[in-house]
């Protein structure tokens, strides 16, 4: 039996990992080892290197710059097909070529496929230059026949002429630890190489423990990535063993996802102010002036919004920007060559480690161009616009009765609605939860709900109860047109009185149009006053009746003592009480019963709020304790046994009395915040939208790199661990030069990057298993943005309980910039680069912050393990030097920041002006390092490796992408240098004509070469 295990798992496993064995094998087990590895859909099916030797070159004075070009062709296919090509290795007729040929499950092979070997000599590297040496063939089935696995094949030239070797050499794996040989005791192979020993018991509980994520199978990434493109690499260690290296790059659907549910977010936000201010009721001409013109910028924003909305939502292109793309207004809100890089490293023991970088064209608003600057300077220029207003209003301040609000003020309007929105919501949710317990009749539910009503309650009151609000609402009152009126005639209003009662003693006082204006302030702040004690007494008359209810039914053979020393009890302390209670009445309405000592009861709901009428009636007001105790029977004594038809009235007059305080609060903070934003409108608007743009195409980064990071963390408890207890660290990488535009998008990077701190995450269960269930949904406003994550229900049940509670996950970004192109020589040269040493020193500052944090409350088991001998603080500490040094295109900044990133858990992000050129120069240099410093990668193959990865990796592949397709409008133009000469050669009429012919040359050698 066991024997029939070992054959049923045998079958299952690919080509790559079985051994050279001296039988034959059939075609049925070629068949087999071609068809790919169900549990690693990333490992090839065939994999294979190539070197050449003896290669020959018509001018014998002169050394080959060789690379290979492979294709491929499968009967009854009748043309060849470009599959790879290997780098370039200069100046040798023996060169050994580091990057492998790899065939991956979807390319389709068979034993019959043939593939073709073609080397070429490049002449001239710069100008792509180039003829073919020579080429040879092959059938798969005879490398896989072969007991060596290798073939050496001689290169003909087109004329049939011998012209040197290539060595075709498939690589693989051994079966058993015991079968491993050093490479001492192995015969002498190209380029030195070796198999890779396994143990086959590791392999097998790896694949139990670690479940890879595969960019191309895995479910989850699946929905999110697609255009997976693969290279795999070779690479010699120190120690005579080779790494097997999986480079990956795969773009993603949220490149346009995201931006489309953000500008629906932003549609439906400043829809929502718009009604905000258009329910703020009758204004008197100036202010409802000034309110036309604020909802007039706000309608052309949202103008502007639907037509981006429509743009995205009609769009079928591919689900990437190009960068030629980077000015188009109907794309400005998706992120440029969004991409995720990925390193797979399989060391000599056969243990996988994954490295992932996002990259992304740096995140900037190029359709609204960088004359005026960036977002930072604008910002600058938005807030002193502010201050010198606030300066003038001080200054007119002796002169009139306007108020004028400090900044703090404004922040504080701010936290006051959104507090009042959660707040309102969660007292409306925990009332009908209250109601439900009753309903049910659970004790422990009706003490534990309550419980925390009275919580959210007493927090909305306490937001309530502030000056802010108080001096906002008279501000509001003296806005309308009936105070207006009343300041500039007599009024006609009926005279009104004022009760009170004090000291038991009801006095009253008459109010009329000789004492209106001197009373005014202190009427509107008893006014408000009234309002939330209504709140209070309300959720007072809730817990007294939920008292008795439990009492009741703890005690059900309770007599009416109780109830009357309860009574007796509250008569003392209803003198105290009676001294907030204040109210309204119209004289001409005054009747006996009203007046009487004895009020009506309680009534079941409350009138509708208006502002002609402030303030609460005398038969709107909420029962108090004792108006319950007297003059009727209890509600348990009506009702025996019907908690909810007890609690019931009393929990729709608490609901209404907090929807009429939150209402009344709410409309005052918005004209507060209507009568600071009225000035400075339009240029707020127009920075708002810049802001959104810059916010949108980084949010859409942060999300893609927050995916892989928990897909690959997933069973990482440490990891996990970190994740909500202190957040995820995002390192944002730049290659930005502080010199022209790029200055400019340095600024809109920054505060892109800093408006992340308002993002949190919400890991979920995926309601079904399709592509679409798996999206990430975002919701919130820009105060504050929480993105959901869906996962499979076997993913989701991995997690720790404090993220399946549903806890929110904090973020915090950082970003460090080091300019490395030739304007950035002009920058230091002649230019200022105070941007970068202060974005660099303030994110120093956050991340010394974050591993502070870590280091108070997570051990240190929680972080990765690193073959470096430098610790983290360390690290730290040569970055904070190197970040103070102010030398010259610092690049130590970016790798210790890098790797800082890399062992505190972190997600890392890269990014230059289109993520093309210097962003693969960075990612390639990173993944060398990784592989020389983690892997024991041999340092005499770095910069022969180097060159290989940036030569034929995967971002070329960004490249290509980018070059694909119809030339852009703007590439068709003439060089600038040739219109220098356009006046010079109006002279002659000759020279004219050798011009014209020139430039068409030129011309067409440009859009052959694209």
């Amino acid at each position: 039996m066991a024997g029939g295990r070992e054959r049923r798992e045998r079958t299952q496993r690919p080509w790559s990992v079985y051994r050279a064995n001296t039988f034959e094998l059939s075609s049925e087990m070629i068949g087999l080892a071609l068809a790919g590895n169900s549990q690693d859909p990333d490992e090839p099916v065939l994999e294979f290197s190539v070197a050449c030797t003896e290669l020959a070159t018509p001018a014998l004075e002169r050394k080959p710059n060789s690379f290979v070009a492979v294709s491929c062709t499968t009967p009854p296919q009748a043309f060849w097909t470009k599959h790879a090509q290997t780098e370039v290795i200069e100046g040798t007729s023996n060169p050994m070529f580091l990057s492998s040929i790899a065939f991956f499950q979807d390319c389709n092979i068979n034993p019959q496929t043939q593939v073709k070997l073609a080397v070429y000599d490049v002449k001239d590297r710069s100008q792509g230059t180039m003829y073919m040496l020579g080429s040879a063939l092959f059938a798969v089935k005879e490398l896989l026949q072969e007991k060596s696995h290798r073939l050496e094949l001689e290169l003909r030239s087109a004329e049939n002429q011998r012209v040197g070797k290539v060595t075709v050499t498939a690589w693989q794996m051994e079966d058993r630890a015991d079968h491993r040989m050093s490479v001492r005791s192995l015969p002498e192979s190209i380029n030195g190489r070796t198999v890779l020993p396994v143990d086959e018991s590791l392999t097998e509980s790896m694949g139990v423990r670690i479940k890879y994520a595969s960019l191309c199978k895995d479910s989850l990434l699946r929905s999110v990535f697609g255009g997976t493109m693969s290279r795999m690499y070779r690479f010699p260690t120190t120690d005579g063993k080779h790494l097997r290296v999986l480079e990956q790059m795969a773009e993603s659907v949220l490149s346009l996802n995201i931006p489309r549910q953000f500008v629906k977010l932003l549609l439906e936000e400043d829809a929502a102010r718009v009604c905000e201010l258009e329910e703020l009721g009758e204004l008197s001409p100036c202010w409802e002036n000034l309110r036309q013109q604020i909802v007039s910028q706000y309608q052309s924003i949202t103008l502007a919004y639907q037509e981006t909305l429509s743009d995205l939502s009609n769009y079928r292109g591919p689900s990437f920007k190009a960068s030629n793309l980077k000015a188009d207004k109907k794309l400005e809100f998706m992120p440029t060559n969004l991409h995720v890089q990925r390193m797979r490293v399989q060391d000599e023991l056969g243990f996988e480690h994954t490295y992932d970088v996002i990259t992304i064209g740096a995140p900037a608003a190029h359709c609204q161009g960088f004359k005026s600057g960036g977002l930072r300077k604008l910002i600058q220029k938005f807030e002193e616009a502010k201050k010198h207003i606030y300066e003038e209003g001080c200054s007119a301040l002796s002169s009139s009765q306007s108020i004028v609000y400090i900044p703090q003020d404004i922040i504080r309007a701010k936290e006051i609605i959104a507090h009042i929105n959660t707040l309102k919501t969660q007292v409306n949710y925990y009332a009908e939860r209250l109601s439900r317990a009753a309903k049910d009749r659970s004790a422990s539910g009706l003490e534990r709900t309550l419980a925390i009503l009275t919580d959210k309650t007493h927090q909305l009151v306490t937001v309530c109860d502030c000056k802010l609000l108080a001096s906002a609402i008279q501000a509001l009152n003296a806005a309308r047109p009936e105070y207006i009126a009343s300041k500039a005639s007599p009024t006609t209003e009926p005279e009104q009185v004022v009760l009170r009662n004090d000291q038991d003693t009801l006095l009253a006082k008459w109010s009329g149009r000789n004492s209106r204006s001197s009373l005014h302030v202190d009427w509107h702040e008893e006014e408000w006053e009234k309002v939330w004690v209504n709140v209070d007494k309300s959720l007072e008359c809730i817990i007294q009746r939920v008292d008795k209810l439990l009492q009741k039914e703890r005690r059900p053979s309770s007599s009416s003592l109780d109830c009357t020393q309860h009574d007796l009890q509250g008569g003392s302390s209803k003198k105290g009480e009676e001294k907030r209670r204040a109210f309204w009445i119209n004289p001409g309405s005054l009747s006996q019963d009203s007046l009487s000592s004895e009020p009506p009861p309680p009534s079941s709901s409350l009138p509708p709020y208006s502002s002609s009428s402030p303030a609460l009636s005398s038969s709107a007001r909420p029962p108090s304790p004792e108006q319950e105790n007297y003059g009727s029977p209890s509600a348990e004594e009506a009702y025996p046994g019907e908690w909810s038809e007890a609690l019931y009235p009393l929990l729709t007059t608490l609901t209404e009395c907090v929807a009429m305080m939150t209402d009344k609060a709410k409309k005052s903070m918005v004209f507060l915040l209507m009568q600071d934003s009225a000035p400075t409108i339009a240029m707020d608007v127009s920075l708002q939208y810049r802001r959104d743009v810059v916010f949108c195409q980084t949010l859409t980064a942060l999300i893609c790199g927050f995916i892989i990071k928990l897909r690959n963390c997933l069973r990482d408890n440490g990891f996990l661990r970190q994740l909500y207890t202190i957040g995820l660290l995002a390192q944002f990488e730049s290659l930005l030069s502080t010199y022209g535009e790029e200055l400019a998008m340095l600024e809109d990077m920054s505060i892109g990057v800093m408006d992340l701190r308002n993002v949190t995450f919400k890991v979920t269960q995926a309601t079904g298993s399709s592509a679409p269930d798996m999206l990430p949904i975002i919701t919130g406003n820009r105060d504050g943005f929480n993105v959901r994550i869906p996962l499979p229900g076997s993913m989701f049940d991995a997690l720790p309980r404090e993220i399946q509670s549903g806890m929110l996950l904090r973020v915090q970004p950082v970003h460090f910039n080091v300019g490395i192109n030739e304007q950035q020589t002009l920058a230091e040269k002649f230019g200022d680069t105070s941007l970068q040493e202060i974005i660099n020193v303030e994110s120093l500052s956050r991340l010394n912050s974050y591993y502070e944090q870590f280091k108070e409350v997570l051990p240190e088991d929680c972080l990765p393990r690193s073959r470096s001998q430098t610790c983290l603080p360390e690290l730290l500490r040569f970055l904070g030097q190197n970040v103070n040094a102010r030398k010259n295109k610092n690049v130590d900044i970016l790798w210790q920041a890098a790797e800082i990133c890399r062992r505190l858990n972190g997600v890392r992000f890269t990014s230059c002006k289109s993520a093309k050129d210097r962003t693969a120069m960075s990612v390639t240099l990173e993944q060398c390092l990784i592989l020389q410093h983690e892997h024991g990668m041999a340092p005499q193959v770095f910069t022969q490796a180097l060159d290989c990865m940036r030569s034929v990796g995967t971002r070329e592949g960004v490249i290509q992408k980018n070059l694909s397709g119809l030339l852009p409008v703007r590439d068709l133009r003439l060089d600038p240098s040739l219109m220098y000469s356009l006046p010079l050669l109006a002279l002659s009429p000759n020279l004219l004509v050798v011009w014209i012919f020139l430039s068409v040359a030129y011309f067409l050698a440009k859009v052959r070469c694209s």
